[in-house]
């Protein structure tokens, strides 16, 4: 299992709400933290990184692999 950090462009409520209801629909997170205020999102799955990374990105909100 490996846990990832994104940063991610989050204006509103309704953004992480978006982002969190796809990685939900991807299915297989064992722990989602997203914070509007830090504009983080830390994902703890067995998915690759790519595969997370896509799937924020579907949801239009500019994405990058936090250092």
């Amino acid at each position: 299992m490996a846990t990832y950090t994104f940063n991610v462009t989050m204006t509103c409520t309704g953004c992480s709400g978006a982002v969190e209801r796809a990685l939900k629909r991807l299915g297989g997170i064992n722990n989602l933290d997203i914070s509007l205020e830090k504009q983080t999102v830390v994902v703890e799955t067995d998915h690759s990184l790519e595969t997370v990374f896509e799937t924020i990105k579907k949801t239009g909100k500019a994405v990058t692999v936090a250092a």
